[in-house]
């Protein structure tokens, strides 16, 4: 029962610090820029200090890979964004200080 105990509990340890390294998945064709200013109505966000509207079905991600509202946008932060055709963001994603080194290190600033 011993041996159990302990195989389980290094079977986590060894488990746990794989789960924290997965990378999240950026879009392709994303800018980056800077949420900044002061917060627009919805569907209005300013991204590098110029005013651009949210695409019908816009999707804002946050630095923990969940799903937020407009309304829950930090007043400023480093983001990816992705414009549709008709020039509104359809896709933001709110970058942590690790992704934003690995972007810059890659020459994408």
């Amino acid at each position: 029962m011993r041996n159990l105990i302990i195989g389980l509990a290094l079977g986590l340890a060894l488990a746990a610090p794989g789960y924290a390294q997965v990378q999240r998945l950026m879009p392709a064709n994303a800018k980056h820029g800077a949420l900044t200013g002061d917060p627009h109505p919805y569907p209005l966000v300013e991204i590098n200090r110029k005013v651009l509207g949210v695409a019908p079905g816009g999707v804002i991600v946050d630095q923990n890979n969940r799903f937020i509202l407009h309304g829950a946008l930090p007043p400023s932060a480093n983001v990816l964004y992705v414009q549709d055709p008709r020039g509104d963001v359809s896709r933001i994603v709110i970058l942590t200080e690790e992704e934003e080194a690995r972007l810059e290190q890659a020459g994408r600033r």
